[in-house]
């Protein structure tokens, strides 16, 4: 068996947890490759080295001294070797990117090294080869990954008979320049990989014990998901689950590959295992999540126009400024388009003005201040009664719900509710359900 282990910031965040990672591998000789995170906040340091490696950009960008810093991420790699008393070209390297930074360092280049230098610390003190995402992880022009030219280069570079680590988060343009992935991007690094590998499991380690049913800081102590699907994970993710990062999941989700989410400070808790196919549990709820700040706008249209007429026209206007589509309920002579908020205000009066233009828009209203909650389950579509065991136990708490989206066989019930409802609409879906 062959296994990937991505291991995040916190497990990473200082030499008390490299002991621990060391001795998750070593437990396992499956663990072929480890893809790491630069280290996270702990209870010394209040930043994370990527933070400030961000900081240490925007301190050259504006011309500003930057001695100080450079000291301080210093610090913060020298104190874990030298707690793990291992021998390491750190220093030489430090030196060297000192150099490159007077010469003029990308803020990608930059800002990738919080990874690079972990994964050098992590491989001397394991004995693992280095190598460098750079030389395996390859973009095409477009920033997508190149799954053929990672493929042929992974299984060009790696020897089954060694083990690896591999740092996270970026990867090489077909210019060979350094492209860093959106925040949380190990978790991409170690999917691609996996993937191209063929292995058998992608171990993705971090500070929790898996998925929980609803946000932990909702609810005190929620039930934790054992077993999810694929598909329910990227509900539940794209509505707010953060536990692992969103574009991570879909290399896999269409191999037989599972995804097992596990906690490096209790290792032998079962966790969260993601795969294609899992044993039916019976519940009727897989899980609960969503995100606050969305604007409803309402769109009244000319009743002898087609709907799909017009909505084509309007749906025209978010593509052009960029702004994503959430959710479209309609009725007979109107609809609603769900969009997020914030994007939105930076265009809001140009959006407006583009709409009432367009032929058969009669008028066009707006609501702020609306939160979505996704209820999750893939079990729901086959059992009558769900629809309405959620409509009533809101409406006893007295919550408005003002979007309601279901398809005949989704996976996913979502409503909007008042941000000021959130809270208690969860609470109020958590204990109906469980």
């Amino acid at each position: 068996m062959n296994i990937l282990a991505k291991f995040g910031g916190s497990s990473l965040s200082s030499a008390k947890q490299f002991k621990k990672v060391k001795s998750i591998i070593v437990d396992n000789k499956d663990r072929k490759i480890i893809v790491v995170s630069a280290p996270g906040k702990d209870e010394k340091y209040s930043s994370k080295v990527t933070d400030l490696l961000l900081l240490l950009n925007a301190h050259i960008d504006l011309g500003i001294d930057y001695d100080q810093l450079l000291e301080s991420i210093k610090e913060r790699f020298m104190s874990i070797i030298d707690e793990l008393k291992i021998e390491s070209s750190f220093l030489d390297d430090f030196s060297t990117f000192i150099k490159q930074l007077k010469k003029g360092y990308s803020k990608d280049d930059i800002v990738s090294r919080g990874e690079y230098f972990c994964a050098e610390i992590l491989s001397k003190y394991l004995g693992f080869e280095f190598l460098d995402a750079k030389d395996v992880i390859r973009l095409n022009f477009d920033g997508t990954i190149n799954e053929q030219k990672t493929k042929e280069k992974l299984l060009k570079m790696i020897n089954p008979e060694k083990r690896y680590v591999i740092p996270g988060y970026y990867a090489s343009t077909p210019e060979h320049k350094i492209r860093t992935f959106k925040r949380g991007g190990s978790d991409l690094s170690g999917s691609i990989i996996t993937k191209a590998l063929e292995y058998d499991l992608y171990e993705n380690w971090t500070d929790v014990s898996g998925l929980y049913v609803a946000d932990p800081t909702i609810i005190n102590h929620p039930k934790r998901i054992d077993k999810i699907t694929y598909n329910e994970l990227r509900e539940l993710s794209y509505r707010g689950a953060t536990v692992i990062q969103q574009e991570a999941i879909i290399p896999l989700e269409k191999t037989e590959i599972p995804i097992h989410i596990k906690n490096t400070n209790q290792p032998s808790d079962f966790g969260t295992l993601i795969a294609t196919d899992i044993d039916d549990n019976g519940a009727i709820v897989s899980g609960l999540a969503g995100s606050k700040d969305y604007t409803s706008l309402t769109i009244l249209k000319d009743s002898y126009q087609p709907l799909s007429t017009i909505l084509i026209k309007v749906l025209s206007v978010f593509e052009k400024y960029k702004l994503s589509v959430e959710h479209i309920p309609t009725g007979i002579d109107n609809f609603n388009i769900i969009t997020k908020t914030k994007p939105l205000k930076n265009v809001y009066f140009d959006v407006i003005n583009d709409l009432i233009k367009i032929d058969g828009v009669m008028d066009v209203s707006t609501e702020d201040e609306v939160a979505l909650v996704a209820i999750v389950g893939r079990n729901m579509s086959y059992i009558p009664g769900v629809s309405g065991r959620i409509f009533s136990t809101l409406g006893k708490q007295k919550i408005n719900i003002k979007v309601i989206a279901q398809a005949s066989k989704e996976i996913s019930i979502i409503i909007g509710v008042k941000n000021s409802d959130y809270e208690q609409t969860i609470e109020t879906l958590y204990h109906e359900f469980y």
